[in-house]
């Protein structure tokens, strides 16, 4: 398992938190957000997914990764 911390630009509240954690955990990985921060804590099996995989589905809800 490999662990990325990402930086995240337009989280504002509870759903923002549900959107990305959902998006990742379709995409086959795990995602912890820190509101305050801004930042998204991520864990995958970067045998089966990339970052560039998981900035991407993060980026379709709405979100830019900085």
């Amino acid at each position: 398992m490999a662990t990325e911390v990402l930086q995240v630009k337009g989280m504002s509240c509870g759903h923002c938190v549900s959107s990305v954690e959902g998006a990742v955990r379709n995409a086959g990985g795990a995602a912890k957000v820190d509101l305050a921060s801004g930042k998204v804590t991520v864990e995958f099996d970067d045998s089966k997914l990339s970052v560039q995989a998981i900035k991407e589905v993060i980026e379709e809800q709405g979100y830019d990764v900085v």
